[in-house]
């Protein structure tokens, strides 16, 4: 089993780093081409956006790979020994906490080398240091709240129930739901601001379009996403009464009214085939296999790495190793994705205006500077989207 293990997490390291480089090979190839979709500066300027984001993709994987080549060495026995808490249950919450904590240290400098550095320069990063620094706080604030109460939980089971997979597999679901019911109101007692629109001509426009679908949401909101970046963004979020549409005031500025409905109406179409309960589904079933193949590491696992069989060391693999294994399935869950755009943009057109939702994909795919191609390969373990020149050539 160890040897299952390592070599999932080469072979996923391997082949990540290859596909950034084939991607940044197929990008840059591309980029001498004549320009699709969008003008010759913005054609080129999302080339370039791109393969810095690959490049950045790269140093990343490879930085990860140390990091957990690190834990497996010394650093998870070493963690063990510093704390030794006698209740398991405890023991596993602050071990857990810390070994999140120095993940996030280790991850900090290349998000805010991506962030000031990378989208300053292509004109998407609007936040200012304190914004980041506050957002970061209680980001990670949040996380160590939620993993606290989740890893007490989980170590409450595996300490105390033999087939402990299977009772952490209906929590964790649980746990999932509740997170999208809980979404919108964290969100917006936390970090951004929503203001209702819902009397306005485009609320109103808006309320008619979800009463046409049947789709009841708490209300239609404008968020102020620019105060962080410039891109272009609108979803749905929360469940039942939590339900709400919300708008980047982003978009606002840079869509018509027609258009704005055009991509709500494509997001209303992953409402009507209730793609948010298949999206849960297919997690679940990944979460379980994967549930199931921890339960079944034994303690000559935890000895190859020079570790106890402890609650507190059976979650820190999980977190290490899963990355890798979910990274195989990739390519199915991008599959279901990609169907799934397909068939919202189909009702979206059917629902508004077929003209003005290609007019959005190409003022989304502009201002959010995504280059319209991809490297087939690349496509197939990272894009849950599909090529915008496909979509564009299907609304025909």
């Amino acid at each position: 089993m160890n040897i299952f293990f390592l070599a999932i997490f080469a072979l996923a390291v391997f082949v990540a780093t290859l596909l950034s480089y084939l991607q940044i090979a197929f990008v840059r190839k591309n980029r001498l081409l004549p320009a699709q979709l969008l003008d010759d500066a913005a054609w080129k300027s999302a080339a370039d956006y791109s393969m810095i984001k690959e490049r950045i993709s790269i140093v990343q994987s490879v930085a990860t790979a140390v990091l957990l080549a690190l834990w497996l060495w010394f650093g998870l026995s070493f963690l063990d020994r510093s704390l030794a808490i006698e209740n398991s249950v405890l023991n596993a919450v602050v071990f857990i906490d810390v070994f999140l904590l120095i993940n996030y240290i280790f991850s900090l400098p290349l998000d805010i080398y991506q962030q000031f550095v990378v989208d300053s320069k292509f004109g998407f990063n609007k936040s200012s240091k304190k914004l980041y620094i506050t957002d970061q706080i209680k980001t990670l604030f949040l996380t160590l709240i939620i993993s606290s109460i989740i890893v007490a939980f989980v170590a409450w089971f595996i300490a105390s129930f033999a087939a402990w997979w299977l009772i952490a597999f209906v929590f964790l679901m649980a746990v999932i739901v509740l997170v999208n019911l809980l979404f919108p109101v964290i969100r917006a007692k936390m970090f951004d601001k929503f203001t209702p629109i819902d009397e306005s001509e485009l609320g109103q426009k808006i309320r008619l379009l979800l009463e046409q679908v049947g789709f009841k949401a708490s209300g239609v909101f404008k968020v102020d996403a620019g105060k962080r970046d410039t891109r272009l963004n609108a979803y749905f979020a929360g469940l039942g009464s939590t339900k709400r549409v919300v708008l980047y005031d982003t978009l606002i500025d840079k869509l018509s009214t027609e258009e704005i409905l055009a991509v709500l109406g494509h997001e209303l179409g992953h409402f009507k085939h209730r793609d948010l309960i298949k999206n849960i589904a297919v997690i679940g079933v990944l979460l379980f296999a994967l549930l199931t193949l921890f339960g079944a590491l034994d303690r000559e696992f935890f000895a190859f790495f020079g570790l106890s069989n402890g609650s507190h060391n059976l979650i820190a693999m999980f977190l290490l190793f899963n990355p890798y294994l979910f990274f195989f399935a990739m390519p199915f869950f991008n599959a279901i994705s990609r169907h799934n755009e397909f068939a919202a943009d189909r009702f979206g057109a059917e629902l508004a205006d077929k003209t003005a939702l290609k007019n959005a994909l190409i003022k989304l795919v502009t201002e959010n500077k995504s280059f319209p191609k991809k490297q087939p390969l690349y496509a197939l373990f990272h894009e849950t989207h599909p090529n915008i020149l496909e979509r564009i050539e299907r609304l025909k």
